[in-house]
């Protein structure tokens, strides 16, 4: 591949892209996505990437719950996942370096749809026991 193209690193972006990138993740880092909410709002605030926010998110929460053990239900690779696709999206230098206009986004956007193509299940899973533990805290009286 050209340096002139560096769109077609895209093509290299794939689900065993996430897999493997998801093998080598550790707690520690886990740790710092967990803590990263703020940094995750902001990065997916931009235009490339809004359509993403809800999901990442819910992910950053999930991971959250996931190191707290208040949800465990998932397996680790899921989270190990969602820990690699949101290290990739919030590192400026990646594949294609975010400082590139437009095209330096699209493999951020990739790696995380990715992502949430291979965990969505689990994803959508915790959202709804989320939702439901929200329902019982405030059938409860208890503050969310």
């Amino acid at each position: 591949m050209s340096a002139r193209n560096p769109g077609g690193r895209l093509s290299s972006i794939d689900a065993d892209y996430i897999r493997a990138g998801a093998a080598g993740v550790t707690r520690e880092q886990a740790e710092e996505v967990a803590r990263s909410g703020a940094a995750v709002d902001a990065k997916f605030a931009s235009r490339m990437l809004v359509r993403f926010a809800a999901d990442a998110r819910m992910a950053v929460l999930l991971v959250r719950d996931y190191l707290s053990g208040r949800y465990v239900e998932v397996p680790w690779w899921a989270i190990a996942a969602i820990v690699f696709s949101l290290i990739y999206v919030l590192s400026p230098i990646d594949l294609i370096p975010d400082f590139i206009p437009v095209i330096g986004l699209m493999d951020d956007a990739a790696v995380f749809a990715l992502c949430v193509g291979l965990i969505e299940k689990d994803l959508q899973r915790y959202a709804e026991w989320r939702a439901r533990r929200r329902a019982g805290e405030v059938e409860q009286g208890g503050g969310i």
